[in-house]
């Protein structure tokens, strides 16, 4: 055998073996990813509720018309967008800030970088209910600290959008620490020396933060605001427990838990199945839309 035809063999093998070593991660990809992802779609195209549980028929896309003439459909959709777009603003903004603070010398500063990251890992049943009693129209902390302020205190539960904005509160709260933690990674990996001759040819703090450090932290944040763009967006647990399942009269609802509560206080499975058909649908065109713009900045 020639050595152009050992090198192909010994290829040949190699790639072989690879294939052998990724089939379990793929047959587990296949039953706990695609399995369901695809009985879910099927699900959409039948009318699965509580009075058809055993015996559901095929109706097409009469849940997706349903869907799309839902009274509450669009004011869910702006506020799930509304919610997504005011938790990011801040994640990003209270991250990289923070991350900025911590990558300074300060005193006393690995006990705060394990302060700041307490929220983020917390689970966030627990923090969930734990703002929520913070919110007590009567003995609430917050409603306290109004007090002292001599301000009144505030129906945070009681109204559809002071509801709203203590759930946002609270996943503000919960969510900027994971920023934080990937800023202050990429803020350790750049070179001081950049910095140095910045100073040398005389710009000043905004111009370096400007021209040096967001450049730099790029790679880094556009991955982690894709994954917080997704996270937020499917965040149940924080609206879902703050505002006690979407009350004052399911006005607080976004897409997620407006869905499962279609699917479990109401049983209409085929309804949500294609509810969240539409949800991921929606944050595939998101994340292309991300794609694109980093794409283009490449080049």
């Amino acid at each position: 055998m020639s050595a152009r035809g050992a090198v192909a063999d010994l290829e040949s093998r190699g790639g072989r073996l690879a294939l052998w070593f990724l089939a379990p991660t793929a047959a587990v990809l296949l039953l706990v990813v695609a399995y369901p992802f695809l009985y879910n779609v099927g699900m959409s195209f039948t009318n699965w509720n509580m009075f058809h549980f055993r015996d559901p028929a095929f109706n097409g896309l009469t849940n997706y018309a349903k869907l799309l003439r839902e009274p509450e459909f669009l004011s869910v959709l702006l506020r799930t967008f509304l919610w997504t777009g005011v938790n990011l603003v801040f994640h990003v903004g209270l991250g990289v800030g923070a991350a900025l603070l911590l990558n300074r010398r300060l005193p006393g500063r690995p006990l705060y970088r394990a302060l700041l990251i307490l929220p983020w890992a917390m689970p966030q049943y627990i923090s969930a209910l734990t703002w929520r009693g913070m919110f007590n129209l009567e003995y609430g902390s917050v409603n306290l600290l109004l007090g002292e302020l001599g301000l009144g205190p505030v129906a945070w539960l009681g109204g559809e959008w002071t509801a709203f904005a203590a759930a946002t509160l609270t996943n503000i709260w919960l969510g900027f620490p994971f920023i934080m933690v990937v800023a202050l990674g990429g803020l350790q990996s750049i070179p001081e020396e950049l910095y140095e001759a910045a100073r040398i040819d005389g710009a000043g703090a905004w111009r370096r933060f400007t021209a040096i450090t967001l450049p730099m932290l790029k790679p880094v944040l556009t991955p982690a605001i894709v994954l917080g763009t997704i996270w937020t967006f499917n965040n149940l647990n924080v609206i879902w427990l703050v505002t006690k399942q979407g009350e004052p009269g399911d006005k607080s609802h976004i897409l997620v838990t407006y869905v499962y509560k279609a699917a479990f206080t109401y049983y209409r499975y085929g309804y949500a199945a294609a509810f969240s058909v539409f949800i991921f649908l929606t944050l595939f065109g998101i994340v292309k839309i991300y794609q694109r713009a980093a794409d283009r900045e490449a080049f």
